[in-house]
């Protein structure tokens, strides 16, 4: 079981690439939000995951990389614009990240959050001053070549996280998460780390939200700052478990999927269900499906 676990996210992906050749555009549509769910999902597991600060302002790397690729369509060249979008981010989170990172616990969460509350709200007034109350991009890629763009960002954070955590800063961050102030002790540069870890969860989000504007071809700040978006974020790590690779493809694979049962049967029951079945992962499962495997069957 520990080889195929190991290689579960190889196999995966390996799949998915047979998906724009074997399935309709619902399966691509489909396909496409999975692997958007799976790059945020990664991207979170980078900070939260390994330091153990557990935030909830995601939305605003996604949002602020969805509003620079609006700002930036037709000015600047597409294969340019993306990756602009995640440097942004990554530079408006190490801006912000040294008075966020000094904070801990609920505090932490709580900042995160009215952090990117903060951030919608500046955005909606400034697009009220500027006359647009949501913005229309004519002439995007199609679905085939964004859901491309998005399997090579869900594979990119997927070698991110398997990266950083064999690497001695994985090994920091893991520290910082089981003991802050005696990784501290020891030698490990835990403002900087943080830091580096932060920014290095805000790039990937940033240029999610650029692709993620270019599918739905409009533009609205209440919808792509919304704190769902963070919310499914964690909700999707808490039922992968661990701060391994495979933890967040399972717990995106098995959300997503749930969610087209639910809403294609039972659309009425489809909040009760989820919120049941959350319940029951933190009651039962709070390792996550990948906790319930290793107990299983071996790490």
């Amino acid at each position: 079981m520990k080889p195929l676990s190991n290689l579960l996210p190889i196999i995966f992906f390996a799949a998915m690439t047979a998906l724009p050749f074997l399935g309709g555009d619902y399966d691509l549509g489909v396909g496409f939000q999975l692997m958007m769910w799976i790059a945020l999902t990664q991207s979170w597991v980078l900070l939260s995951g390994f330091t153990g600060y557990i935030s909830l302002g995601h939305a605003v790397f996604y949002g602020l990389g969805g509003y620079l690729t609006v700002l930036t369509w037709h000015i600047v060249p597409l294969p340019l614009a993306i990756p602009l979008s995640g440097l942004v981010a990554a530079l408006f989170a190490g801006l912000i990240g040294y008075p966020v990172m000094r904070v801990r616990g609920p505090y932490f969460v709580i900042l995160t959050f009215g952090l990117a509350e903060l951030v919608k709200y500046i955005v909606i007034n400034v697009e009220a001053a500027l006359g647009k109350f949501g913005r229309l991009m004519m002439g995007a890629p199609g679905l085939s070549t964004l859901y491309w763009a998005m399997l090579a960002l869900a594979v990119a954070a997927t070698l991110l996280v398997v990266l950083v955590g064999r690497s001695r800063f994985g090994a920091g961050l893991r520290a910082i998460r089981e003991d802050e102030p005696a990784a501290e002790t020891v030698g490990v540069p835990t403002a900087r780390y943080k830091l580096a870890a932060y920014a290095l969860s805000a790039a990937i989000p940033g240029m999610v939200g650029g692709l993620a504007a270019l599918r739905t071809s409009y533009f609205e700040p209440q919808q792509i700052f919304s704190p769902t978006i963070s919310f499914t974020v964690v909700t999707m790590a808490m039922i992968g478990g661990s701060d391994r690779a495979r933890g967040p493809i399972m717990g995106a694979l098995f959300l997503v999927l749930l969610s087209e049962l639910l809403w294609a049967n039972l659309a009425e029951l489809y909040m009760i269900i989820l919120g049941l079945l959350l319940i029951g992962f933190v009651l039962f499962a709070p390792s996550g499906i990948d906790g319930l495997l290793r107990r299983r069957f071996g790490r």
